[in-house]
């Protein structure tokens, strides 16, 4: 079994994936020869093909709007966005089409697209490319969001959205592309959309999140293990849409408590929905107020600031403390 990290993980999902079906087709700017911004599509059109891994023009509605035609004709298309931030041009073509198609064409048919592209700060990178706007694509009926932590995550969630039905919005978070590496087995599996994973059982308190920021909870969480403070509870959610609201719901009543990690904005981040269906569903079971540790209601900063905007273990550290002292 090799040691993979997130790139690794992607682009063996993919070569696997267009090994098992000849309708898989790779599609974005500097995919093929370059082999990505990232090089996550590295050496792919090599195997395949350039009709089948195909450099487009800087045309982000183009891209998935030509994607959205060929998975409606039987394709399954996975189209890459530079940096999340470039995907406002496609949002007409992901909310007006996309999402709809299965709807407005009464289950005649769907959309099978991946849309796949990095988000996050953490890079040091320019304006537009450190956006985390996962909340806007789970905002959008239609739309599954699925954001993976690890490269063992990674590949299965993938492979899973490669072969599902409808459109996905797969996010990847770029500040730990290449900081973590793990055992991933080598042959093809899946990994479950709309289903949570428990990273760490613990008793005192449950912490949520998504992407980079469950490292962030599991740095948090052995500090305060180690300094006898908190036994720690670690979700890491996986999917945004659809989202397993029952994992993190029962593990909330188990602990009385929930802090929520995001760097997206705080308001109407993703983890405002958390914090309201926990309300709705377990307030008779809350010792404390849910504390959600989030980003600015700012455009994310450049790289001098970006430390101060992210939430980082420090930060969660104190909102758990804050919550088990209520």
């Amino acid at each position: 079994m090799a040691r993979l990290n997130i790139v690794e993980a992607i682009d063996q999902a993919l070569s696997q994936e267009m090994q098992l079906d000849s309708k898989v087709i790779i599609l974005g700017e500097d995919v093929g020869r370059d082999g990505g911004v990232f090089r996550v599509t590295d050496g792919l059109v090599q195997r395949f093909g350039e009709e089948r891994v195909i450099d487009t023009p800087l045309a982000e509605s183009g891209i998935v709007g030509m994607a959205i035609g060929m998975a409606i004709a039987g394709y399954r298309p996975v189209a890459e966005i530079q940096f999340a931030g470039f995907a406002y041009p496609a949002y007409d073509q992901l909310v007006s089409h996309a999402s709809r198609m299965r709807n407005r064409s009464r289950g005649e048919f769907t959309v099978p697209l991946v849309v796949r592209t990095p988000y996050g700060g953490g890079i040091r990178a320019l304006e537009h490319h450190s956006e985390s706007m996962e909340a806007v694509f789970a905002h959008v009926p239609g739309l599954k969001v699925v954001i993976p932590a690890d490269p063992y995550e990674a590949k299965g969630l993938l492979a899973a959205a490669v072969r599902d039905p409808d459109p996905v919005i797969f996010m990847e978070p770029a500040r730990i592309y290449r900081a973590i590496k793990m055992e991933v087995p080598e042959e093809t599996y899946t990994l479950p959309l709309g289903k949570a994973r428990v990273v760490r059982e613990g008793k005192d308190v449950t912490a949520v999140a998504w992407g980079a920021h469950v490292r962030t909870l599991r740095d948090a969480a052995q500090r305060l293990e180690a300094e006898g403070e908190a036994d720690v509870e670690i979700i890491d959610v996986r999917t945004l849409s659809p989202f397993d609201f029952e994992t993190v719901v029962a593990s909330v009543k188990k602990t009385g408590r929930a802090v929520i990690v995001h760097e997206a904005p705080r308001s109407c981040g993703f983890g405002a929905e958390i914090s309201a269906q926990i309300m709705e569903r377990a307030v008779l079971q809350l010792r404390s107020p849910v504390i959600r540790v989030a980003g600015f209601d700012t455009v994310p900063p450049l790289a001098k600031l970006e430390d101060y905007y992210q939430p980082d273990a420090d930060s969660v550290v104190e909102a758990i403390k804050s919550t088990l002292k209520f």
